[in-house]
């Protein structure tokens, strides 16, 4: 969907399905808010009624998703409280994502940034082999595509990963763990105390 989209229906991302959600600036620049895997759902998380997409869904990582009308999502929210209350909670496990992203934004360096995105991403794809061009990582971070290329050259010289055209390999997930900002481990933790049974 597109800001203002009404929101008519939720996704599910499963198996290695990757989505992101971005904000679109008026000059037409998109940087990555929150990334969703099968551990999440796209739109519909709390919203009843008006449903208006703030920001873009855009699937960084295709394959399969479910799907449902997000009107029936509020109907079975509103007959079991259960139900509702795994939302409330993913919501806020969504929230913290959000709001560890502006902080790490505002105060890491490019390589954590990029070492969280990638953790966070090998998480969800469940694979050493993450497919991603150099370019969608540059918009996901908000950078240029020449500061992730060197990024990714001293992460590869580091033996942590290896780049091939379109697509990243893991080699060192420890590495990669310790090169990255404390914000990867903070929406981890999180997440597994607010959501055990779905943690990733």
């Amino acid at each position: 969907f597109e800001p203002g989209d009404d929101v008519i229906t939720t996704y599910f991302p499963a198996h290695k399905t990757m989505v992101s959600l971005l904000i679109i600036t008026r000059d037409g620049h998109e940087i990555e808010a929150a990334t969703i895997g099968r551990e999440g759902a796209v739109g519909g998380i709390v919203s009843a009624g008006n449903k208006p997409a703030f920001g873009r869904a855009v699937v960084q990582i295709a394959g399969l998703a479910l799907a449902i009308p997000t009107a029936a999502l509020e109907n079975i929210k509103d007959v079991s409280p259960r139900f509702g209350e795994l939302f409330s909670r993913y919501a806020d496990a969504l929230l913290a994502q959000m709001m560890q992203s502006v902080a790490c934004n505002a105060l890491h360096s490019v390589e954590e940034r990029c070492c969280r995105w990638l953790l966070a991403t090998h998480d969800r794809a469940g694979d050493q082999i993450i497919q991603l061009t150099q370019e969608s990582l540059a918009e996901m971070l908000g950078v240029q595509r020449t500061t992730v290329t060197a990024v990714i050259q001293n992460l590869e010289a580091k033996g942590l990963l290896r780049r091939q055209r379109g697509r990243v390999e893991i080699i060192e997930r420890r590495g990669l763990e310790r090169a990255a900002c404390e914000c990867y481990q903070a929406v981890e933790d999180h997440f597994e105390r607010l959501l055990p049974e779905v943690a990733l």
